[in-house]
């Protein structure tokens, strides 16, 4: 009976995803296949996308994006190892790569680095990562470890009214931004103007996408009129 409890929901979710495939063919596909076509020449996409593995953060579906217009980079914490001294990534080769990748061979315009509320990784942060069981996630959350003291700190997200799991999100971003500079190609191309790093945080409960105002050391809900003051930055 146990076992039979346990590979139910595993051939649901296989079912589940088959028939999306077939959906997909039979209704969507149809309205695509030229953007396909044209997608299989190659892709320019213009933003790197760095998200949390969450299977509830869905960026193409919450920023309504077309595919090609993406290169999405997801993780457990949305996280960036940072360079040492030397340019070499401290902990993960393959986003070091893909950053990499996204910078010089697709040359885009534009970093986000977002988080969301909710997110597991920042609830193990803030109850301790010696409590974490396996040992390569307890290994890859020290990246987002000090945002732990900023959370003590007086500051405009430290004072606001979010759950302290969902504080260290924010700030998470913020620390992953800085993180993330540490990357030669990312820091040439931010000082020749030819690259804009943002910060967003995604809240799930309500669906709404907030960005981070330097101005006000917040992160602010993009509406039409956020969305007007972010397109003249």
């Amino acid at each position: 009976m146990h076992l039979k409890q346990v590979a139910a929901p595993r051939q649901t979710s296989m079912k589940k995803l088959l028939n999306g495939i077939i959906d997909f063919r039979r209704h969507v596909l149809p309205g695509y296949r030229d953007k396909f076509a044209q997608l299989a020449l190659g892709q320019s996409p213009d933003t790197l996308f760095i998200a949390c593995s969450d299977s509830r953060v869905v960026p193409n579906l919450f920023a309504s994006t077309d595919p090609g217009d993406l290169f999405v980079l997801r993780n457990v914490g949305n996280m960036v190892a940072p360079c040492g001294q030397d340019g070499i990534s401290l902990s993960d080769e393959s986003e070091a790569a893909a950053i990499e990748f996204a910078l010089v061979n697709l040359t885009v315009t534009d970093i986000v680095i977002c988080g969301h509320s909710e997110c597991g990784a920042m609830r193990a942060i803030c109850d301790g990562i010696d409590k974490v069981q396996p040992q390569h996630l307890r290994r890859w959350l020290r990246h987002g470890l000090p945002t732990l003291a900023q959370l003590e700190q007086d500051s405009p997200i430290a004072r606001t009214l979010l759950t302290p799991h969902n504080k260290l999100s924010q700030l998470n971003v913020l620390l992953q931004i800085l993180h993330i500079q540490t990357y030669p190609v990312v820091r040439d191309a931010v000082a020749q103007g030819r690259l804009t790093i943002h910060g967003w945080w995604f809240d799930i409960a309500h669906a709404d996408v907030y960005a981070y105002e330097k101005d006000q050391s917040l992160f602010v809900m993009i509406d039409e009129t956020e969305a007007e003051k972010l397109l003249k930055c």
